[in-house]
C-alpha cells in the first residue's frame, strides 16, 4: 500500500498510540510532577508524531525531510529518557514501563529505516533541479492588495 497521508505511516500510527497511553497513564501522576514529568513526557511524546506529520508535508526536499524525522528520533529518545524518570520515580508499573519501552524502541527503528531510505519517500528524485520546475508566477501587486496586507507589517 501507498501511503497517501502521514496518518497512514505505522510509523506515525504507532507514535500516535504511543502518546494516547502515555497521557492516560500520566493522569495518575502526582500533582507535584504536573510542570515537570507530566508535561515533559507529554510534549515529547506528541513530538514524535507532530515531527512525522511534518516531515512528510516537507518532502519535497530530501534533507528537510530527513531533518525533520532525526528531529522525531529524538522527541522519542527523549519520552524514553522521561519513560526512566517515570518507572524510577515509582508512576509506571514494570510492565507498562516495559510495554512503551518497546513501543518506543519501535518507532525509532522505523524512524531510522525512513531516514536511510528517504528517496523512497520524497517527491522528486535527488538530482532534481528544482529551478527547472514550473512555478506559479506572481502578478504585480495592485495598491489594493499592498494595503491588504500591510496591517501584517509594523
Amino acid at each position: 500500500m501507498i501511503a497517501r497521508s502521514f496518518r497512514d505511516l505505522k510509523v506515525y500510527q504507532a507514535s500516535r498510540d504511543a502518546a494516547g497511553t502515555i497521557f492516560l497513564l500520566s493522569r495518575e501522576f502526582p500533582s507535584e510532577e504536573r510542570y515537570s514529568l507530566t508535561d515533559q513526557i507529554r510534549r515529547s511524546s506528541r513530538a514524535v508524531k507532530a515531527m512525522i506529520a511534518e516531515a512528510w508535508g516537507r518532502r519535497r526536499y530530501k534533507a528537510v525531510f530527513v531533518n525533520k524525522l532525526d528531529e522525531a528520533l529524538g522527541e522519542a529518545t527523549e519520552a524514553q529518557s522521561w519513560l526512566d524518570d517515570a518507572r524510577d520515580s515509582g508512576y509506571l508499573l514494570p510492565e507498562q514501563f516495559d510495554a512503551l519501552n518497546s513501543q518506543y524502541d519501535s518507532i525509532g527503528q522505523m524512524l531510522s529505516r525512513m531516514i536511510d531510505r528517504a528517496n523512497d519517500f520524497c517527491k522528486h528524485s535527488p538530482a532534481t533541479d528544482y529551478r527547472a520546475i514550473p512555478r506559479v508566477e506572481e502578478k504585480a501587486s495592485t495598491s489594493q492588495q499592498l494595503s491588504n496586507v500591510k496591517e501584517f507589517f509594523v
